[in-house]
């Protein structure tokens, strides 16, 4: 194979900064961009918007036309092979006499895996794969961590004071941070399939858990009005059966999923609200994310207090986690970031590696990684 040239790099960040305009929207589905390359110029473009409509490909082919015969198509993911609810790709190239497929990586979803860019070689249309593919992989760390681990991608948010207090002993914590800050959070809910809480933050804080669109940049408000904005599904762990319907989590009618260990009466519950049953066990919440998988949730955002944030990190299941660190002082009555019971020696303390701190607004943004 030989090494990709600039002008390659070129057209694969076009199609991905194409797949990130799906990014709000797509799920279940990845986010995917396509560009269609003919003679150093672009013939044809397209992104994939929603599940059920037409892929990045078969955008791109109907831009293109007949224009389409003798291009380089520029893909941030293997085009599938597979009848879904749309026909599939590699066979759409094919037919319209696209001559060379380079795809920023493969897709690992088992109805695809390789068999797209084998069902194009056989054709005779020349394949590469991995230009850029780092990056393609970060658009849809959702998707592939599903696919790949069998679970979503947890994003753990916490925001707390610059002495790690998350609120103040009576438990007041309406507003450690600023707009700003609180704003950023809602392109995260946006992009997450669901947020996952528990009872006792809406027993407390009673918040709605949904993406408030008002709160968005201007350019994604344009993009996605308000009726075409998709909502994640609120996932609750309400092990006393605690949340009922006067809540404001209501108030928004989109799917509320109620998770406890003991069966549950959804008497007076409205329609959108689901009861999902989850054994009380040492794995308890690998088999949350298991379920949560099975019922295609790529990304997981998680909103809630000490004991959910301690309890996931102690399980080696928090992928991102995203602070939002203010500048205010709480003192040493305030309330602790997590909590981890089980921790005894500072060896054995959680490593996190940081990969970025970014201001908003007076507050400051640090996103880390698991170090291992």
């Amino acid at each position: 194979m030989q090494p990709f040239s600039q002008q390659d790099q070129q057209f694969m960040q076009m199609a991905l900064d194409l797949a990130k305009q799906g990014r709000f929207t797509t799920t279940p589905n990845p986010s995917v961009g396509c560009v269609l390359v003919k003679e150093g110029k672009v013939i044809g473009k397209g992104f994939h918007l929603k599940a059920g409509q037409p892929h990045a490909e078969v955008m791109a082919l109907r831009e293109a036309g007949e224009n389409a015969r003798g291009t380089t198509a520029y893909v941030t993911l293997e085009p599938c092979s597979h009848f879904g609810r749309t026909p599939p790709c590699a066979k759409g190239l094919i037919e319209a006499g696209v001559i060379k497929v380079i795809a920023a990586m493969t897709d690992p979803n088992p109805q695809v895996a390789g068999r797209g860019l084998k069902m194009l070689e056989q054709a005779g249309v020349q394949t590469e794969v991995g230009l850029l593919a780092e990056q393609a992989a970060l658009l849809n760390q959702g998707f592939l961590t599903r696919m790949c681990r069998n679970r979503p991608f947890v994003q753990l948010k916490m925001a707390m004071s610059i002495d790690g207090r998350t609120a103040m002993a009576s438990g007041e914590s309406k507003w450690i941070t600023g707009a700003l800050a609180r704003q950023d959070v809602q392109q995260y809910r946006a992009a997450a399939s669901a947020i996952l809480s528990t009872s006792q933050t809406v027993l407390m804080d009673n918040p709605m858990l949904n993406v408030r669109w008002e709160q968005l940049p201007l350019a994604i408000q344009q993009q996605y009005p308000d009726s075409e904005l998709r909502q994640p599904v609120r996932v609750i762990l309400d092990s006393q059966h605690r949340v009922t319907p006067e809540y404001q989590l209501f108030q928004q009618p989109t799917p509320v999923w109620l998770v406890s260990s003991t069966a549950r009466d959804m008497q007076g519950m409205p329609d959108f609200c689901q009861a999902i049953h989850i054994e009380k066990k040492a794995d308890f919440f690998t088999a949350l994310l298991t379920q949560l998988a099975e019922q295609q949730i790529n990304t997981l955002w998680v909103e809630a207090g000490a004991q959910l944030a301690g309890a996931l990190i102690e399980a080696k299941l928090v992928d991102e986690l995203i602070i939002y660190l203010a500048p205010k002082l709480l003192g040493d009555k305030g309330k602790g970031l997590c909590q981890l019971p089980h921790l005894q020696k500072l060896a054995d303390a959680p490593q996190w590696q940081l990969q970025s701190a970014t201001p908003i607004g007076e507050d400051l943004k640090l996103i880390y990684h698991p170090k291992n």
